[in-house]
This record gives structure tokens, sequence and C-alpha cells, in this order.
């Protein structure tokens, strides 16, 4: 996948910083037992100088061959007791036994970014955050918090098919729900079809989704189906560069608002399938929205996109009156 220079600085930029905050840290416990706790620092600076004991044992004139090799068993025998004591010395001072070592965030490369001569998957992981953030900066919707959902714009009862629904109560279930979501969150989170007419809250409570998300360091791409569409077009022709489609294949959450107000051709469907089909596959969540019903998705869209839509993701249906028409008539501009 390519990633922009601006990427690729920013990520290894807080690879650097990962490790230089890990190496801070043991610095000031290590200061504070010396000051403190003379006699753990001395087992602590003794184990410290076993590489230079090493040496002195291989490297020494005055070692024969077989005395060396003796030499070196006995330092490490001498190192593995001393560790130990300094794990139960530092315990019986209420310390973790570890708190003298360097607590790296990625135990796997010690924030190197290199794991057996390849890129270790944590800077992917970076790479791929930034290269989300950097998208993100293109999308044009607004993030709301949950504390600014309004219930009171919805009635307690509207006629719908026919049928009377408790509006308000149908909503609220709706906020609970995407709250929980936020809550829980995690790889293995269930996806969300958000279903229902213009003005209802979809596009909003999925940007509190994301916001809450985002603040919680989950990496989440979210905007309009059309303006990604676009940008994919562009990218697949050779407009311009990039790879927004792998981008959000890799995101930790994909949020897909108003599907249906895209055009309508063969290279929008496609991608649209190979997207949710492929974060299907992967078991990725992802969220949609829409303003279409049922029939009318069934109408414009191959049926495996309906089919990935009503069976693999959790439906939400929206009802109420358009907020935005509700705020016209009361002069509310936002």
């Amino acid at each position: 996948m390519k990633y922009s220079s601006d990427v690729v600085q920013q990520a290894y930029a807080e690879l650097d910083q990962r490790r230089q905050d890990a190496i801070s840290e043991q610095a000031m416990h290590v200061d504070r037992i010396q000051k403190e706790y003379p006699q753990i620092y001395e087992v602590y600076h003794h184990i410290t100088n076993t590489s230079h004991r090493l040496a002195d044992a291989v490297f020494s004139k005055s070692h024969a061959s077989s005395s060396a090799s003796e030499a070196v068993d006995k330092i490490k025998q001498d190192n593995l007791a001393s560790q130990k004591k300094l794990e139960q010395m530092l315990v019986a001072c209420g310390f973790p036994k570890d708190y003298l070592r360097v607590k790296y965030h990625c135990p796997s490369c010690s924030d190197t970014g290199i794991y057996n001569g390849n890129r270790c998957k944590c800077v992917t992981e970076l790479l791929n955050k930034y290269n989300v953030l950097e998208l993100n900066k293109q999308c044009k919707i607004k993030l709301h918090s949950f504390a600014e959902f309004d219930l009171g714009y919805y009635p307690e009862v509207i006629t719908y098919n026919g049928a009377k629904i408790n509006c308000r109560e149908r909503m609220e279930q709706n906020l609970k729900f995407c709250m929980d979501y936020v809550k829980d969150f995690s790889p293995l989170s269930c996806g969300i079809f958000m279903l229902g007419g213009t003005g209802l809250g979809k596009t909003f409570l999925s940007s509190c989704i994301a916001k809450s998300l985002i603040e919680k360091g989950v990496n989440v791409a979210f905007d309009s189906i059309q303006n990604y569409l676009r940008q994919i077009e562009k990218e697949h022709f050779g407009k311009t560069d990039g790879d927004t489609l792998e981008t959000l294949l890799g995101a930790e959450l994909l949020i897909l608002d108003d599907l249906g107000c895209e055009f309508s051709s063969q290279f929008n469907t496609s991608t649209i399938y190979n997207t949710l089909n492929s974060r299907c596959n992967m078991s990725l969540p992802t969220i949609v929205s829409s303003n279409l019903d049922i029939s009318a998705l069934t109408e414009r869209y191959d049926q495996r996109i309906v089919s990935r839509l009503i069976g693999t993701l959790h439906t939400l249906r929206f009802v109420g009156e358009d907020i935005r028409q509700i705020k016209m008539r009361k002069g509310i501009y936002d």
C-alpha cells in the first residue's frame, strides 16, 4: 500500500516518541531506586555489568579456553540469581518486579519498527492510523457528541405505513444502542445499517459514534459514500495519487454515510460491493446509512449488495419527522 511522505513521517515520529518515552520512564525509575533504595540499586548495577564481566572472561589472556568457558557459565548463573534477587527485593518494597525494565509499547520490536528483518506490525498500524486521519481531513461532516442528540424533536407517536409507532421510544432505543456500541466496541463488533427518511438523525448518530471512538483511539474512517467513490474513481483512473479503497478496507471501523446519493454506475456498484464484501469477509465492522427503504434499495442495487446490508449488518430503523425542516420552521440553523 502507498503512503504519503507526511503519513510515513508522522507514523515514525510517533514510533520514535514511544521509544523515547519508554526509555525516559525507565531512567526515572532507576534514578528513584538509586536515591531511595541503594541496596536494590547495587544489585541492579551488578546485573547491568554482566556484559562487561562476560567480555573480560572471554577475551582475557589470563584464561585458558576451558577456564574461560567455566567463568562464562558461572557469570550466567550469577546473573540469573541476581535477577531473581532483584525481583524479590522490588516486590518486597512494593514495586512491580519489572519496575526497572524498559517497558516498550511494542514488545515484538522494542519500538524499533523492525521485527525479524521486516517492518513490524506496529508500524503498519501507525501508518494506517495516520492514513485514515489524512483521509478524514477531507470529510465535511461535523462530528457531534451523544449529549447533543435531542429526543425532543421526535413525537411520541407517529403513523407509519398505516400503523401507529412509538416514535420517541424507538429513537431512544436507537440512541442507547449506539451509546452501548461505543462503550463495548471491539474489532468483533457488529456492523450497523441505519435506515430511514431524510433528516431523522442517521448522520448525526453516525458522527457521534465516530467522534467517541476516535477519542478512544479507534481507527475510524468516516465520510459520505459519494465522496469516497469520487476519490476512489480518480485514483483508479490515474487522475490523482493515493489508495483510498485500501485505506477503507483496513480501517478498524468504516462509516459510509448516505448510501443512495452517489451517481449510479457500474464502477460505483462494483466498488460498493467490493468494500462491503471484503470487510465482511475480514470480520471488520462497517456502518452504513441510507434514506432509501428496502424496496428502493432492491430496485437500485445488485441483490448481493442488499443481501450484505440486510443479512450481515444490525438494522436500526429511524422514524419521525424531518428534523432539518422542524429547525428551519423554528429559525434554527446549525
